[in-house]
Order: structure tokens, then C-alpha cells, then sequence
């Protein structure tokens, strides 16, 4: 339960693998989320965001260790007592909170993550409902009377979308809920790494309406390579490093669909 760094080179938890997967899944998820950077972005200068991304991250390691310390004394009860380990181990927590721990835990753990959830996914649909009535809706050109309604039924329709994904990936996952979320992250998140580098490293003007294939052709090819990588590659298995090559993907196809940048000739006067 101790060993955090494996070292086999076609092992998916490979310690490099991870790591530098790891690096880039922060960029993605949190530096080209405007709202978990906002924290950052309200600081003062450069100096006080700077400060503040430093001591968020001591601080996660503290907390990423005492949970990992917990999880490991949810196990060392669960086998000190006799209870059997749920075959998914996300279960492990809510089955001893709910049915060992007492009444006061059972009650602690369901406003706990009743908390959490509320917090993100209020967080999530505001997003989202924003970002659907202004880039698709075009809100800010209708009355307020209009605005206000449009914007009620959205949030509404995501709520449901909500529930809907949630029932579905209950049913589907077999994973623990934090790799499956790194696992699809590789995916989703892959094409908009390779859109920000590609703005980053190149000035080339693209095609604009052949952007949104490529994002949506880049993801197949991730999967078609990741589930054949050990037969095509000498066993060699993709873990979370499947975003980099998705981002990969997206950077070459957008580079297809470019054109060089024109120097223009300077006028003489």
C-alpha cells in the first residue's frame, strides 16, 4: 500500500509517465481553466499569483498524503474487522461510514460530500450556461425578458444532462472515479492542449471550419493507438500520457490545415 514510484517502462503507472503526464493534465484541467485559476488571476501582480500557486501546492501535498494515509487505514480496519473490500474500491468509504463508523460519521461523511458535490457542480453549470447562451445563443442580443428565460431553461436542460452523464457513467465505469476521470481527460482534453501550443509556438493562420474535425478526429486516433500500443509498440502501454499524444494529433492536423504567414513586402514612400 506504501509503494508510490514503479519503474517498469511499459507499466501505464511508470513513474515518468506519470509525472510528465501529470504536468501537462495541470496545464489543461487547471492553467486553461479560467475559473480554477481565477484565484490567480484576481491577485494584485504577477509576484502575489506567483505566491499564492507556491503555497497551493504545498498545500496539496499535505492533503494529497492524508488522504492516501486514510485510505490506507480504511483498508487496515476493513481487514482488522473482517469486512470484505467492495470490488469498486470508491465504495470501500461509504460502505464503513454508512455501516461501522457510527451515526455521527454516517452523518459527518453524506454533508461532507454533499458539500463537495453542490460546490463543483454548482460551479460547472454556471459555466457552462454561460458559455452556451453567450457563444451559441447570443443572449446579448435579445431583450431581458427573453435573456432571463433563455438562460433558465438552459441551466435547466444542463441539469438534466447532468443527471443523465452521472446514471451513465455509474454504469459503464469500472475504474476508481479519479482514473476514470485522468482516463477521459486524455481524451477531452487533449485536443485543447494541442490548440494552446499550436497558438503558443506557430502564427499560422488556419482554416477555421475544419478546426472542430480536427478536434473530434484527433480523440479516434488516440484511442485506435492507445488500445493497439502494446501489439504495435513492443508492449509498451499508454497510462495518462495518452493527452500528450492526443494534443500531438491536434497540433499536426492543425498544422495540415494552415497556411505560412505572409511577409508582406514593406512600401516605399
Amino acid at each position: 500500500m506504501s509503494q508510490v514510484f514503479y519503474w517498469d517502462g511499459n507499466d501505464p503507472k511508470n513513474f515518468f509517465k506519470q509525472f510528465i503526464s501529470g504536468a501537462f493534465i495541470a496545464i489543461v484541467m487547471t492553467g486553461l481553466d479560467q475559473d480554477l485559476m481565477q484565484k490567480n488571476l484576481t491577485c494584485k501582480n504577477i509576484g502575489e499569483a506567483q505566491k499564492n500557486m507556491f503555497w497551493f501546492t504545498v498545500t496539496l501535498v499535505f492533503v494529497n498524503f492524508m488522504f492516501l494515509s486514510l485510505g490506507v487505514l480504511l483498508y487496515v480496519y476493513a481487514q482488522r474487522e473482517g469486512i470484505d473490500i467492495p470490488a469498486r474500491t470508491d465504495d470501500l468509504y461509504p460502505l464503513l461510514a454508512l455501516n461501522h463508523l457510527g451515526l455521527v460519521v454516517a452523518i459527518t461523511f453524506l454533508l461532507g460530500i454533499t458539500a463537495a458535490t453542490y460546490a463543483s457542480a454548482d460551479s460547472a453549470l454556471t459555466a457552462l450556461t454561460t458559455s452556451f447562451c453567450v457563444d451559441f445563443m447570443n443572449v446579448e442580443k435579445r431583450p431581458e425578458a427573453e435573456r432571463s428565460r433563455i438562460k433558465q431553461i438552459v441551466h435547466i436542460g444542463f441539469s438534466l444532462l447532468f443527471y443523465v452523464v452521472i446514471i451513465v457513467f455509474r454504469q459503464l465505469n469500472s475504474k476508481e472515479v479519479i482514473t476514470a476521470v485522468f482516463d477521459i481527460a486524455g481524451y477531452t482534453y487533449g485536443p485543447l492542449l494541442g490548440l494552446y501550443a499550436f497558438g503558443i509556438f506557430s502564427k499560422r493562420p488556419v482554416m477555421d471550419r475544419i478546426v472542430p474535425f480536427i478536434c473530434l478526429i484527433s480523440p479516434v486516433l488516440t484511442y485506435i493507438v492507445n488500445e493497439n500500443s502494446a501489439a504495435w509498440f513492443g508492449g509498451y502501454q499508454f497510462g495518462f500520457e495518452r493527452l500528450l499524444l492526443n494534443g500531438l494529433f491536434t497540433f499536426i492536423g492543425l498544422w495540415a490545415i494552415s497556411k505560412p504567414v505572409r511577409h508582406e513586402e514593406p512600401v516605399a514612400v
